[in-house]
Order: C-alpha cells, then sequence, then structure tokens
C-alpha cells in the first residue's frame, strides 16, 4: 500500500513527503510498473494540479478530481509554481527513485560484499563446508544509502564520462565492513568489478601518510615552510618536474596549507627528504603494499603513482583516526565479542596533527574555496586525490567514529 510504497522509495512515513515525493507516490500508485518517463509526466500534471488556485468544485459520486490533492500534498506543504523547468528536474528525480527498487532479488543489495564474506567463511574454516547462514558485519539501512546515494551522485554526473563508483565504511574501533559497494549496479558496464578491491592509482590520497611519517620522523612540523616553486629533481631516468594541479606556483607555504590545499611540489619535496622506500615501509606498516619498491615508483610516489584498492585507502586512514594504530578489516561477526589486534604503525602524535590538518576548513581554501563541499556539519578529516589524466577520483576521510572511502571513475577503464 501507500504506507509500504512510502517507506521502500522515500525511507519516511506517509505523512513525512514533501509535495514532490507525494506527487511521484501519486503517479506510482496509478501504474506501479510504468516507466520512469511516464511516472515523471503524470507526477508532473499531479504537481501542476497541486499548485493551481485552490476551488470549491461540486462534489459527486464520480472518481477523485484532478483537483484533489493526492497523500502528502496537504495544506502547509508549499507546492511552488511547476513549468517546463520543474518537470525536466521531476523526470531525473522520478528516475532516481523508481531506480531504488530496481534491486534483483537474485543478488541482494550487497553482492559484492556478499562475495567477500563468503571467501572470508572459506579461509577462516579450512576444509569445512560453509555453514547456510553467516552473520556479517553489514549494516543493510546504512548499505541501502549509500547505494542509493552513489547512484544518485552519478546520475547528476550525466554527460562528464564516468559511469562508476565504489565505497566502502569502517567502523573505526572494530575495524568492521559497515557498507561495501562495489559497483553502481545497472549504471556500469562492468557492474561484476568489485571496484573496492580493483587496484587503481590513489593520486594525492597519499599525501597525509607521507606528511605523518615526515612529522613523526621530525623533519617537519605543521608550521614548517616548504617551497612551491618549480623543481627540477634528477633521476635515474632523467629529470622529474612535478606541477601543481592548476599549474601556479604558491611559494613558500606551510605544511598545514601544503598539505590542506593538496599542493603537489611541496609533497614531491618532502618525499625527497623521506625516501620513496622508507615511504614504501611506512605504506606497508599502515596496511598498504606495493606491488614493486618504493625506488621503482619513485618520487611519484608522493603524488599516488602506485596501485592499490580502495579498501587499502579507507583502513590507512582508519590508522590515523586510531592514533597510529593499525589493524585489518573484517566482513564477519566473530562468535564471541573480540577486540581487535592493533599494531603500531605511526606515531600517534603525527596522526593527531594530520587529522588537525586536514580537518582544518581555513587551510585548503586556496584550492577550495571557502565554501567547500569536503565541510561537515561535525568534525572530520577529509582527504580528495586525482590520478593522472582524472581516470580515477577519491575522497577518504573519517570522523571519531567512522572512516570512509569514495572512488569514482570508469571500471571498464
Amino acid at each position: 500500500g501507500i504506507d509500504a510504497l512510502s517507506r521502500t522509495l522515500f525511507d519516511k512515513a506517509p505523512h513525512g513527503l514533501d509535495a514532490r515525493e507525494a506527487a511521484v507516490a501519486a503517479a506510482l500508485v496509478r501504474a506501479p510498473n510504468a516507466k520512469p518517463a511516464l511516472v515523471a509526466q503524470r507526477a508532473c500534471e499531479v504537481m501542476k494540479s497541486m499548485a493551481a488556485p485552490e476551488k470549491a468544485p461540486e462534489r459527486s459520486a464520480g472518481p477523485p478530481q484532478a483537483s484533489e490533492r493526492p497523500p502528502g500534498g496537504q495544506r502547509g506543504h508549499e507546492v511552488p509554481g511547476v513549468g517546463a523547468t520543474s518537470c525536466a528536474a521531476l523526470d531525473m528525480f522520478t528516475s532516481a527513485v523508481v531506480q531504488r527498487r530496481a534491486f534483483e532479488a537474485s543478488e541482494g543489495i550487497a553482492p559484492h560484499f556478499a562475495r567477500q564474506a563468503l571467501r572470508a567463511a572459506r579461509e577462516a574454516d579450512g576444509n569445512a563446508p560453509v555453514p547456510t547462514e553467516l552473520r556479517t558485519t553489514l549494516r543493510a539501512p546504512l548499505q541501502r544509502f549509500a547505494l542509493q546515494g552513489l547512484q544518485r551522485h552519478l546520475r547528476e554526473l550525466r554527460g562528464r564520462n564516468v559511469e562508476d563508483g565504489a565505497l566502502v565504511v569502517l567502523d573505526n574501533a572494530s575495524g568492521e565492513v559497515l557498507a561495501w559497494v562495489g559497483s553502481s549496479g545497472q549504471l556500469s558496464r562492468a557492474a561484476e568489478v568489485d571496484a573496492v578491491l580493483a587496484p587503481r592509482q590513489p593520486g594525492s590520497t597519499l599525501k597525509p601518510l607521507l606528511y605523518a611519517q615526515a612529522i613523526a620522523e621530525r623533519r617537519l612540523t605543521a608550521a614548517s615552510l616548504l617551497e612551491d616553486s618549480s623543481a627540477q629533481i634528477a633521476t635515474s631516468g632523467g629529470l622529474y618536474i612535478p606541477q601543481n594541479y592548476d599549474r601556479h606556483f604558491k611559494g613558500p607555504v606551510s605544511v598545514r596549507t601544503a598539505l590542506a590545499a593538496s599542493l603537489n611540489v611541496p609533497a614531491v619535496r618532502t618525499l625527497v627528504m623521506v625516501s620513496p622506500d622508507a615511504f614504501a615501509r611506512q605504506l606497508q606498516r599502515a596496511g598498504i603494499t606495493l606491488a614493486q619498491s618504493g625506488d621503482y615508483y619513485g618520487y611519484s610516489l608522493a603524488l599516488g603513482s602506485a596501485e592499490l584498492t580502495l579498501l587499502q585507502l579507507a583502513n590507512a586512514f582508519r590508522t590515523l583516526a586510531n592514533g597510529g594504530r593499525a589493524s585489518g578489516t573484517r566482513v564477519l561477526l566473530p562468535p564471541r565479542p573480540q577486540a581487535p589486534a592493533f599494531t603500531p604503525a605511526l606515531d600517534p602524535r603525527a596522526a593527531f596533527i594530520v587529522g588537525d590538518i586536514l580537518s582544518d576548513a581555513n587551510a585548503r581554501t586556496r584550492t577550495f574555496g571557502v565554501d567547500s563541499v569536503l565541510g561537515t556539519r561535525f568534525w572530520t578529516a577529509v582527504k580528495t586525490g586525482t590520478s593522472k589524466d582524472m581516470r580515477d577520483n577519491w575522497a577518504v576521510g573519517w570522523s571519531e567514529r567512522y572512516t570512509v572511502g569514495v572512488w569514482i571513475g570508469n571500471a571498464s577503464g
């Protein structure tokens, strides 16, 4: 009925629907299996009738009049005028809403996570048969929210040559995987690829770990000045000349500004101090194992030239969230409550400083502006990254309780 429709598509009771949601619900009641375009057209007509001046028509025993309000269109809801522009926006909204019910029963809402849970169960029990039921760490409401949010965002990016995304949410204290979205589902041409585990270049998201190492080794402080100017670094393959994202230099900048604003040249200068091999060993302590040695990647390692997975990256940021203590992730709940086995991976003071920098909205203004989308209503530390030729776009961050990692790109190439 109406209640089930409202809770399934909008995650709220019918009396909580706004005018737009109520119009879509009314259109779906008439034809639940109609195509999104037809539903949007009918919802637009409902919205127009809701926006029209109310009259007092004579009531008859016939069917409801078009001027009658659908569920959720009670007095007190503010209905704007509806024109062609509004109907076009309603078409996009309807498409997103209708897709929310498009989960295949055989696949569920977390097919990639389910495969990982089965793999973990087989590895844990050896040759023993896998139980018919597994208790996993996944939280279904959060998984649905993550999947729907990712798909909605990708629809908004139509026309920008991007169709895939992945998302993972970790519990900081336990390492439990609370949400695992491996692909954008039907929006993708490579939906079977689990982008949570696919190796990709992380771009600037490795910079927090690099600066944390330099601070821990007392090479730098948050107030140290680094030169953001043209650099020509001699390597065995010739001169390496790093560039900033905007192709401009800022002159002397503090470490705080260099990291928060994600400046490339200061990061490379920092790696020169630390050395690529030492940084690769630091990454391994944080749970990131590279395919090659640090010297193989050279100074471009500061800008994320190596490949790693979203799960590895998110868990490394979880190490920062836990004050430099590292532990693995888990997808299955243990029979009895069990604390994770933490190992020290980083100086806790350095982890704290990096978290303070990445939560500093003022420090990132040079690149992200004053009103940045990275700002939240509660404390968070966030870092973005982009790989060469914009193939991979990342955002990873943590709050007091959770670490979240997001990747956007194309799994097909």
